[in-house]
């Protein structure tokens, strides 16, 4: 306890004057800040004397207060010791302390330069930075360039999106983004709401920040690390992007935002894979199988309906909406309206159709307002046709792909073709989902490149030889 009572701990107080007469131009305390020492006791004091200590700055704010880049030292302070307490064996001395060849911060990280209005340049690397104000609040960012001329572009850019932006609605979080877009689309289909509710409770629950999150401070991160908490496929993985994409984007139309913290994560791109498609035999054989069932109600219905899909190349919701007054039995063709485009077309009453149009329309009233099928769709029928004759489970699509390869084995032109299904490319769908039917086609087709006449072709006289 004697040597504890032995011990002194002194405090010194150091204003900024002082301070800079003791170590040059180094401002060590403002506003007359308290600056506590170490002190040791002089058995250890006596050794560090010795040896001079190289203290580096902490802060760069410190570094830009030095004029110089070295600081020697001209000062040593130490703190007065009473006589009457020498006696004690044990007291404190001031540490000595010098700065020696110390380096500033200052030359090693770089500083902010002003080269124009509310432009900067960092002198280490060259880099260019915008710094403005908008509605009182400061926002400071890299414009990503070392080139003058581009800086200046990207400064005016970011001063218009900055502008764009209402800073009343930056605090609003991503549950209520989400539940105000999901008020604007319940126009939509049904499965269409339910998908989107399912992804909004989904995002409300396991958002990596939180649903409470501002949407101003959501980073591309946080997008990829949400999609990649779900071991869904690539099909559900882009309706959750695209969903995260939708309400961003009415977040940048409502100024919330600027930039979408979604739009650089690309959607999966889908593979391609060659659906089973039925043989026009196989075709046949399904109608007559659905046909040939006694015990169903709707069996002449159902084979009706599908063998109409087959040979008019009609999906099941174009076919079951079609009414005796979309058929022009003068011009021979059928109007009908294409539910996935919404749009409607065209196509002729082809001569493999016909009879069985015939045949229905001398059954029915006659009435223009009437439908052509009485049945909206036939999948148990096909399924169990195609289980009774062994096949591949097919589906209405799956006929309409048998009319499309027929008319391309065919030799139909492609064109044509996509104009029959509704199609406005000119043929682009139909080439990039068919092209290992083309491939064939053209395969047939080079046959006939030889340098003797083709087994059908006619040849025509010579007639300058006769004349």
């Amino acid at each position: 306890m004697s040597i504890l009572r032995g011990l002194r701990l002194n405090r010194v107080l150091c204003r900024e004057t002082e301070a800079a007469k003791g170590f040059g131009n180094l401002a060590v305390a403002r506003r007359s800040r308290q600056i506590r020492f170490l002190f040791l006791p002089s058995a250890l004091l006596k050794r560090r004397l010795e040896r001079v200590t190289r203290l580096e700055l902490a802060t760069s704010s410190l570094a830009r207060r030095c004029s110089t880049t070295e600081l020697h030292p001209r000062f040593t302070y130490e703190n007065r010791v009473e006589t009457d307490r020498l006696k004690y064996p044990l007291h404190t001395h001031f540490l000595h302390c010098s700065f020696e060849h110390v380096r500033t911060l200052q030359s090693k990280i770089g500083a902010f330069q002003k080269v124009g209005e509310c432009l900067y340049r960092y002198s280490s690397n060259g880099v260019y930075y915008g710094r403005i104000r908008v509605d009182g609040k400061e926002i400071k960012r890299s414009l990503e360039t070392t080139d003058r001329a581009i800086a200046n572009r990207e400064l005016r850019r970011f001063k218009d999106e900055q502008r764009q932006v209402d800073r009343s609605k930056g605090k609003i979080t991503l549950a209520e983004l989400c539940d105000q877009y999901l008020a604007t689309v319940q126009h939509q289909k049904a499965k269409t709401i339910e998908r989107k509710t399912l992804i909004v409770r989904r995002i409300k629950s396991d958002w990596p920040t939180g649903s409470l999150t501002q949407v101003a401070k959501i980073k591309p991160t946080d997008v990829r690390l949400w999609l990649a908490r779900y071991k869904f496929g690539p099909v559900s993985r882009n309706h959750h992007l695209a969903f995260l994409k939708q309400i961003f984007q009415s977040a940048i139309a409502d100024g919330i935002i600027v930039v979408s913290p979604a739009s650089g994560i690309k959607a999966v791109k889908l593979s391609k894979p060659i659906r089973k498609t039925p043989t026009f035999d196989e075709f046949k054989a399904i109608v007559a199988s659905i046909r040939e069932q006694q015990y169903s109600d709707t069996a002449e219905e159902s084979a009706d309906f599908v063998e109409f899909l087959g040979l008019a190349g009609l999906g099941n919701a174009e076919a079951a909406a079609l009414t005796w007054g979309d058929i022009n039995w003068q011009r021979s063709t059928i109007t009908t309206f294409r539910h996935k485009t919404k749009a409607g077309f065209t196509i002729p009453i082809y001569p493999q159709v016909r009879p069985l149009l015939e045949r229905r329309f001398a059954a029915s009233t006659g009435d223009l307002m009437e439908k052509v099928f009485t049945v909206r769709k036939a999948s148990k029928a096909i399924a169990s046709a195609c289980a009774r004759l062994k096949l591949p489970t097919y589906s209405h699509r799956s006929f309409r792909r048998m009319f499309i390869v027929r008319a391309i084995e065919r030799g139909v032109d492609v064109k044509v073709i996509a104009e029959w299904q509704g199609h406005r490319d000119g043929g682009k769908l139909i080439l990039d989902t068919y092209s290992h039917v083309n491939r064939v086609h053209s395969q047939r087709m080079a046959q006939l490149m030889s340098d003797t006449d083709a087994p059908n072709v006619v040849p025509m006289p010579n007639v300058g030889a006769q004349l």
